[in-house]
């Protein structure tokens, strides 16, 4: 159950691996680009990179391997063609009880928020058909908007001061550990989901206060969860 202390207003949600199956089309594309690049960055290794910048990402494994900076232009150009091999794949599924879920917190009178690290406009953009009536774009906050991704808490800061909800106001649910970290540091009770293949003890690590093997775990449990 959440704490006593929060009076529940708003719902934080990550994009990917928590509303649509698409990390292994993402995972699958940063280490083909980043390959064709000279980097060194397995499909597994880029799970432990979601929730960041794609621009952060390039970074620390030029950084890693090279000892340096990416230039901007690295930057771009890397991000640029990884956006578009992503957009190669087909269309990814909503993640399987996420739509339940949703109609429940909207039920509920809470307002529903993206939180997410991506830039992938070929997946923003698609919110509103796979999710009618209940994403704002105005109460979203995407790579585009942040100087630091997560694991920073700027994007979960930035989330509750667009709401305008306190961090006792507002919870996270994530599926990605540096996403756990970043709800975490923006002091509010960060829910794991683990819908990748990861193990348990990288979200529990990464200081998740609760976590559940799917979503659809999570929304049949969810009336227990907010139940004080």
């Amino acid at each position: 159950m959440i704490p006593k202390d929060i009076n529940l207003k708003a719902v934080l949600f990550d994009m990917d691996g928590v509303l649509f199956n698409s990390m292994p089309y993402h995972a699958e594309a940063w280490h083909k680009i980043m390959k064709q690049h000279g980097y060194n960055l397995s499909k597994e290794e880029a799970y432990m990179h979601e929730g960041r910048t794609g621009a952060g990402t390039i970074n620390l494994i030029c950084q890693r391997q090279y000892g340096r900076d990416a230039s901007p232009e690295e930057i771009e150009t890397i991000y640029k063609e990884k956006s578009a091999e992503f957009a190669k794949y087909p269309e990814p599924d909503p993640i399987a009880g996420v739509w339940e879920l949703l109609q429940k917190v909207k039920a509920q009178g809470l307002t529903a928020m993206v939180v997410t690290g991506s830039g992938q406009l070929s997946l923003i953009n698609r919110l509103d058909h796979h999710f009618p009536g209940v994403f704002s774009r105005e109460l979203m906050v995407t790579a585009y908007d942040v100087k630091h991704g997560k694991p920073n808490p700027e994007p979960y800061l930035m989330a509750l001061e667009k709401g305008g909800f306190t961090n006792k106001e507002a919870i996270v649910i994530e599926n990605a550990p540096l996403g756990v970290e970043a709800g975490v540091a923006a002091n509010l009770y960060t829910i794991a989901v683990n819908t990748g293949p990861l193990p348990n003890n990288a979200l529990l690590d990464a200081g998740a206060n609760a976590l559940y093997p799917t979503m659809q775990a999570l929304c049949d449990n969810w009336d227990t969860l907010l139940s004080k």
